[in-house]
C-alpha cells in the first residue's frame, strides 16, 4: 500500500449500492473497506473484483447494529491501512409492512429498523471520528426518499431514514469544519431488496419523470461526487429518484 493512498469505508458493500461505491473508490485509487453482516460469499466476490483494480482491499464482517463490533471494525481497517478518508454509512435493514397495518409495527420491528439504520450509523460516525478529523475527512449517509414523504417498505423505515436526514445535519454542524458529513436520497434502487416487488417499483415510475428506477451505479455516482469534489458542500441531502419528489 502507497503512503499517501487514500482509504475508504462502505458499509454493507457485498451488494448492491454499497458494492457499487466500494468499487467506485477502488476506481479512483482507494484502499477500500468491504463491511458486511451474513452476505460472506458476495463480500469476498467484492473484495476480488477491488484487488483486481489493483488496489488493498480488505473484508470487515460487522452488524452495524452492535457498537462493539462497529469499534473493532475501525480498529482493523484503521490499523491495517493507517487512517480513514471517507465513510459511506449504507448498511440498512427493513420489514415490508403495508401503512395501513400499524398493528403490525410491534416494538421489535422499530427496535430492530432503529438499531441499524439510526443507531448504526451514529456508531460508525463516532468511531471513525478521530480518523476522519485528522485527514479532514468526509462521510456520506445513504438515506431514502421515504424519509423525507413518508413512504416506502414500512412507516419505521421511512422515520429512520427522516431521522438519518436530521442527523446528518446535525452533525454536519457539530463537525465542521473538519469533517463534512452529507447524504444521498435515493428512490427506489432495482436491487435484491425489491425483487419480487416490481409492482411496487411500476406505481413509483408512474409519478416519476425520467421513468425508471436508479442503478445501484446511479447511487455511486453521486456519492463519489459528495466524498472526492464537493468540498463546500456539507449537511446536504441529494435526492437521486428521477424528479419524483419535486
Amino acid at each position: 500500500m502507497k503512503m499517501d493512498q487514500k482509504v475508504a469505508l462502505v458499509t454493507g458493500s457485498a451488494t448492491g449500492v454499497g458494492k457499487a461505491c466500494a468499487l467506485s473508490f477502488a476506481r479512483l485509487g482507494y484502499a477500500v473497506g468491504v463491511n458486511y453482516s451474513r452476505s460472506e460469499a458476495e463480500a469476498k466476490e467484492t473484495a476480488k473484483e477491488i484487488e483486481s483494480l489493483g488496489v488493498p482491499c480488505l473484508l470487515l464482517r460487522c452488524n452495524v447494529g452492535k457498537e462493539t463490533e462497529v469499534r473493532k471494525m475501525i480498529e482493523e481497517i484503521t490499523t491495517k491501512f493507517g487512517g480513514l478518508d471517507v465513510l459511506v454509512n449504507n448498511a440498512a435493514m427493513t420489514y415490508f409492512v403495508d401503512h395501513q397495518n400499524l398493528d403490525g409495527l410491534t416494538d421489535q420491528v422499530w427496535d430492530d429498523i432503529f438499531q441499524v439504520n439510526l443507531k448504526g450509523t451514529f456508531y460508525c460516525i463516532r468511531a471513525a471520528l478521530p480518523w476522519l478529523k485528522e485527514r479532514k475527512g468526509n462521510v456520506v449517509n445513504i438515506s431514502s426518499v421515504a424519509g423525507l414523504q413518508g413512504h416506502g417498505s414500512s412507516i419505521p423505515y421511512a422515520a429512520s431514514k427522516a431521522a438519518v436526514n436530521c442527523m446528518t445535519q446535525s452533525l454536519a454542524r457539530s463537525l465542521a469544519p473538519n469533517v463534512r458529513v452529507n447524504a444521498v436520497a435515493p428512490g427506489p434502487i432495482l436491487t435484491r431488496w425489491l425483487e419480487g416487488r416490481e409492482e411496487m417499483v411500476q406505481k413509483s415510475l408512474a409519478h416519476t419523470p425520467l421513468q425508471r428506477a436508479a442503478y445501484p451505479e446511479d447511487i455511486a455516482e453521486v456519492v463519489i461526487f459528495l466524498a472526492t469534489q464537493a468540498s463546500l458542500m456539507t449537511g446536504q441531502v441529494v435526492v437521486i429518484d428521477g424528479g419524483r419528489t419535486m
